[in-house]
């Protein structure tokens, strides 16, 4: 089965959020149909996102989890449809054994929210040849930025040790996980700082829309959000960010449009 490739570096590539699930924090429940899920990835890519980010399950604060063989259930219903949409597929999990099913059924890219700690994922990536997302989501150092820079850097030793192509890795400072609001914070104020290791450039993609952090700082409702999450998107750009992902495709892509023509 042919890959879709993504192509870094030319332009700020836009990730369409998919939530095919009854209760993800911002739009759970409304695209929760075959056709409503179906029609809006159409509507997104018309927009402008480059890749599509379907998740099955809902990983905000406090969620609850549900099992493999659900998730795998939910994805069925609709992932024959959309590996036929041109762009490449990404799909959020942490589950080794629905990444597994989702690349064998077309998609292209594994979204792992909790950044290859189960190493049966490493494995299903492997064997895909896939790139990986790899998001930091567990604090253990004080300072949140060397805690993400030591977090990536021993991914990539693993993906070494395990001879996994580590230039598949794309890297994730995982907003609104394992952070207070501060470091929140702290971390889109210094997004150029994790972009390099061992003398090489890695992709980094940042995750922000609609997020908490946002209604922390400005006091705005999650539903009052996207202007914010495009203004976040804009100044990640200028610090070297190559995926954004986001709810509202058709504001954001153009405002990154904009960005890409001052900064690139």
């Amino acid at each position: 089965m042919t890959k879709k490739i993504l192509n870094l570096g030319k332009k700020t590539l836009i990730m369409g959020i998919l939530n095919f699930t009854p209760d993800s924090f911002s739009d759970g429940g409304f695209f929760y149909s075959q056709n409503s899920a179906l029609n809006h990835a159409k509507k997104m890519i018309e927009d402008g996102a480059d890749i599509i980010d379907i998740g099955a399950e809902s990983t905000r604060p406090n969620f609850s989890p549900i099992s493999a063989d659900e998730e795998i259930s939910r994805l069925e219903k609709i992932l024959p449809a959309l590996k036929n949409l041109g762009v490449p597929i990404s799909v959020d999990t942490y589950k080794p054994e629905t990444a597994e099913f989702a690349l064998n059924c077309g998609a292209d890219i594994i979204n792992d929210v909790h950044g290859l700690e189960n190493k049966k994922m490493l494995e299903v990536a492997k064997k895909f040849s896939a790139p990986v997302i790899v998001m930091h989501n567990k604090k253990i150092l004080p300072n949140i930025i060397d805690d993400i820079k030591s977090f990536f850097l021993q991914t990539l030793e693993t993906c070494r040790k395990n001879n996994f192509d580590e230039s598949k890795i794309i890297f994730d400072p995982g907003i609104g996980f394992g952070k207070t609001q501060e470091e929140n914070l702290t971390v889109l104020k210094n997004l150029h700082e994790l972009k390099n290791f061992d003398g090489k450039k890695f992709p980094l993609l940042l995750g922000v829309s609609r997020k908490s952090v946002i209604g922390y700082a400005t006091g705005f409702e999650v539903d009052d959000r996207d202007e914010a999450t495009g203004a976040i998107c804009t100044l990640a750009i200028s610090q070297g960010v190559d995926i954004v992902r986001v709810h509202n495709v058709e504001m954001i892509s153009k405002m990154c449009k904009m960005a890409d023509i001052l900064t690139r």
